[in-house]
């Protein structure tokens, strides 16, 4: 019997509810028998020494989802001790789950156009399908960016795979700055979340970019 299975990967620096919606907009529309949520230990694109501790991004992923039984964890790509390349994170599933398997990755509008730098981006679109959580009015242009990379044929698969999500204006970058001046994540993120967040103090006087060392 085939399964159809969702990885979600992220810095989820912390997670949130528009995180959760997209994960849950997917399983609804795609059927899915689960999306795993994938915190990322050396994203490539990020600058990594300003990430929150694996530890405790893990620990809000786990309280976010918990009694979701489509929802579930994996600390893969924390364990890893170079950069966390989504194609192998994808290669890796493939060969654990076995061959009966519908495998997807779940990315958001505005990655999509960077697809292109991403690491051996022709294998990853072949490995699985990936399903672009797009906003209302997202511009689908951002696929002419790929044709120098991927095939029309590729690109044509990327297209159809784009799912309508709502809009949802709550990033991880102003949660933390709220937190880091004071103010309430109330309805940002989970009620477990924030109680995790204040418990640890996490985020709290916390610089910009532009501000650190």
């Amino acid at each position: 019997m085939t399964s159809s299975i969702a990885l979600y990967g992220g810095s989820f620096n912390p997670i949130h509810h528009g995180h959760l919606i997209v994960a849950r907009r997917a399983a609804e529309m795609l059927k899915l028998d689960r999306v795993i949520f994938l915190p990322s230990g050396n994203p490539p694109h990020k600058d990594s020494s300003a990430l929150l501790e694996a530890s405790h991004r893990a620990e809000m992923v786990k309280l976010a989802i918990a009694g979701e039984p489509v929802f579930a964890f994996s600390d893969h790509d924390l364990h890893k001790s170079g950069p966390s390349y989504t194609v192998e994170t994808v290669t890796h599933f493939a060969d654990t789950l076995g061959p009966d398997l519908d495998l997807y990755w779940i990315i958001g509008g505005d990655s999509l156009a960077d697809l292109a730098s991403w690491y051996q981006v022709s294998d990853l679109v072949d490995g699985c399908r990936i399903v672009t959580a797009a906003r209302p009015g997202w511009d689908v242009s951002a696929l002419d960016a790929l044709q120098s990379t991927l095939s029309p044929d590729q690109i044509a698969r990327l297209r159809s795979d784009i799912l309508a999500t709502p809009r949802i204006e709550i990033s991880a970058t102003d949660i933390r700055r709220r937190i880091s001046g004071g103010l309430s994540v109330r309805y940002l993120v989970p009620d477990a979340v924030l109680r995790y967040i204040a418990e640890h103090r996490l985020y709290m006087g916390e610089r910009s970019p532009s501000e650190r060392p």
